[in-house]
């Protein structure tokens, strides 16, 4: 190594083409839980977890199914790509988001050296008043899951994709696992360990914070939220116990639930923090 006796003298021989390169995509797990009409108008609406995914029309994994992600411009801010990727893959915008994992191995991607940030967004789909992308379809998700394997099923009425993920214990003291791909054969990239991650982290959070909200309406009855917890859980939750995560999360308000069968339920809306 040469022995530079100022910066200015470094910069005046340093040539970028010395070094190796590679490239910085992101990638978007956008996930929702809404409602589907129930036949029986004295229950309530079912709730499903559901993620966003876009078929690929280019090469590599073209016709396969993947996350809405895209490459990072040499004079982009990180935080802005994955709302312009958004923008322009699925035609969502101004939506939650939040920085997940960054995936750099070595094989991801046939193409070329390329790591990538992953970012999860929530929403509400049944709000949405953007029009989506035709190549972007939800996909209603279902997860089965135990201390070795995490069985992952996507539906979106048309087309079925299954994968799973193998999970090993990072350490004995730990909970936190690490995630490889057993089976997968629709799914572009490393897709798979995003989408297994992310229903991970949210599960972790919904106890913790308030980030369930950006996945309701304004106003809800405590039914329809505790709906929403246990669907993204994947247990029932006892009333006591639930109502005790909440607690200090929702505000009653004036208005109330009417009409198809039901008895009158009080709306709640989320109390933000002041």
């Amino acid at each position: 190594m040469e022995d530079f006796k100022s910066e200015e003298e470094f910069l005046k021989a340093y040539n970028p083409d010395d070094y190796e390169k590679l490239s910085l995509t992101t990638d978007i797990l956008i996930c929702s839980v809404s409602s589907e009409e129930e036949e029986n108008y004295r229950k309530l609406s079912r709730k499903y977890f559901s993620i966003l995914l876009v078929k690929r029309d280019n090469y590599p994994f073209k016709g396969k199914w993947c996350l809405p992600g895209g490459f990072i411009g040499i004079d982009e801010d990180l935080e802005e790509a994955p709302k312009r990727i958004l923008a322009s893959e699925t035609n969502l915008h101004d939506i939650y988001l939040e920085q997940l994992y960054t995936y750099g191995s070595v094989d991801r991607d046939p193409r070329m050296r390329v790591i990538s940030t992953s970012y999860i967004a929530l929403v509400d789909k049944n709000r949405l008043q953007d029009k989506l992308s035709p190549n972007a379809s939800w996909f209603n998700t279902t997860v089965l899951e135990d201390d070795k394997e995490m069985q992952v099923t996507l539906d979106n009425g048309v087309e079925t994709i299954h994968f799973t993920i193998k999970k090993t214990l990072k350490g004995k003291t730990s909970d936190r696992y690490k995630f490889s791909i057993a089976k997968n054969d629709k799914l572009a990239f490393d897709h798979p360990l995003v989408i297994a991650a992310g229903i991970s982290r949210l599960k972790n959070k919904i106890g913790y914070t308030d980030i369930v909200f950006n996945m309701m309406p304004e106003y809800f009855t405590l039914g329809e939220l505790q709906q929403v917890y246990e669907v993204i859980l994947d247990k029932k939750l006892l009333d006591p116990a639930f109502r005790r995560i909440i607690a200090n999360k929702v505000e009653k308000t004036t208005k109330v639930q009417s009409g198809g069968g039901h008895r009158p339920s009080a709306l709640f809306r989320y109390k933000k923090k002041k």
